[in-house]
């Protein structure tokens, strides 16, 4: 099939917004270049839908927008399952990286590691993404913390979104972790970062939007905002780590900067959220890394809702606090560790992922001029998406209305 013929979707349940309550029980949609061109019930379809060369029977099943990951660290050389191992040991995080471990230990092997080595390590992670129905994510930068390493990275991420049939987003985050030849000196790496990294990266096309940590482990608010504003002179997006481990305010900092969104948000206090909600921003909960380090703060979702901010959930897929490939997962969680509903999950994965990208035009919904990007699944109910635990429900993914399987083949 190519973009430019013109192909019908009939006999589906369609579910255009990621929201259980509004469907389409007998549904069909008409895809061209790549675009929905008509979506709607059946018996209204087009009569010259009849004479497309290209239909396709969904046999009945749910059709939901393509899954949009919007929080990821896929790019990493290594893995730290022994670390996971000395933990639960009883060995502390400190001592593990005295030891040498920790996130330093990923910045090493990912500095070591050649470009072709990490994309093919970052590939099988991918590749798990897509098969359970991720039609659009992004990466982060963050584990090389020098610019030929950053770059390394960055490139890597744009050669998946070539090889690959998804739609690909890159963000900086320099200010991940401080680097070891900059120990003592946290200020004069954020230099480097702003006057020279971040720049440098952007020239060269690698960069969609910028982020940060927040946090005491990580960068102040002083020092973030530093970088906000370098992101600010190139015009680029922000979101921001925050509130993940304590309350330092970092969500109120990225709210005066019309972030897209704020991430992990444990700790977020009513004032953090009611600036979310006037600037408009996402909280993107991240329920893979609350389970993997047995945090104990939940993220305070009553809040959120009270003052109307979208949330979406993302894997945060990552080889130290949460290495999971599975968004279907983080849906269970979602509903299980966080007491949300399967709408708020399934909008979390989709409208307002979309959103929280600040793709909310293209990605995370069904409508005419969207890409035509969904995902047909084997369920009886949208509530078996969350329910399942490593049982493949999804039967098809399309993306640009194109079936895909792999690097580059079709899927029947």
């Amino acid at each position: 099939m190519t973009h430019g013929t013109l192909s019908v979707w009939r006999n589906a349940r369609l579910c255009p917004r990621g929201d259980p309550a509004d469907v389409i029980e007998q549904g069909a949609l008409i895809v061209q270049n790549g675009r929905i061109d008509w979506l709607g019930a059946e018996a209204a379809l087009p009569p010259e839908a009849a004479n497309f060369a290209l239909q396709h029977d969904a046999g009945g099943r749910w059709i939901t927008p393509g899954l949009v990951d919007c929080h990821t660290h896929l790019v990493y050389a290594g893995q730290r399952a022994d670390e996971f191992a000395q933990r639960l040991a009883g060995v502390g995080y400190a001592e593990i990286a005295q030891r040498g471990g920790g996130i330093l230990r990923t910045v090493r092997a990912t500095r070591d590691a050649s470009e072709d080595a990490l994309f093919h390590q970052s590939a099988r992670r991918l590749e798990a993404l897509l098969a359970e129905g991720v039609t659009a994510l992004e990466i982060k930068s963050g584990y090389g913390l020098d610019l030929a390493s950053e770059r390394k990275m960055l490139r890597v991420a744009r050669r998946l979104g070539a090889a690959y049939p998804v739609s690909l987003y890159t963000t900086f985050l320099g200010a991940h972790a401080l680097p070891p030849e900059y120990a003592g000196r946290a200020d004069d790496y954020i230099d480097e970062v702003c006057e020279r990294i971040l720049p440098t990266l952007h020239d060269e096309g690698l960069v969609d939007a910028v982020d940060v940590f927040c946090e005491r482990i990580g960068f102040t608010a002083a020092q973030c905002e530093r970088v906000f504003q370098a992101a600010q002179r190139l015009s680029l997006p922000v979101k921001i780590h925050a509130e993940q481990l304590s309350n330092a305010g970092g969500t109120r900092l990225a709210a005066r900067y019309g972030a897209l969104s704020a991430d992990h948000l444990e700790y977020l206090d009513e004032a953090g959220v009611q600036a979310m909600q006037a600037a408009g921003m996402v909280a993107v909960l991240l329920p893979g890394a609350f389970y993997f380090i047995r945090e104990k703060q939940l993220p305070p979702l009553d809040l959120l809702r009270r003052h109307g901010v979208p949330i979406a959930l993302a894997t945060d897929s990552n080889p130290g606090t949460s290495p999971t490939t599975s968004l279907l997962l983080m849906m269970n969680m979602g509903c299980t560790l966080f007491q949300m509903t399967v709408a708020e999950v399934l909008s979390g994965v989709t409208r307002h992922a979309a959103r929280a990208l600040g793709r909310s035009d293209t990605h995370g919904e069904l409508a005419p001029g969207r890409a035509a990007d969904f995902v047909l699944w084997d369920v009886d109910s949208l509530a078996e998406l969350p329910y399942w635990s490593g049982l493949d429900r999804c039967h098809a993914r399309v993306r640009q209305g194109v079936l895909t399987h792999g690097p580059s083949g079709a899927r029947p």
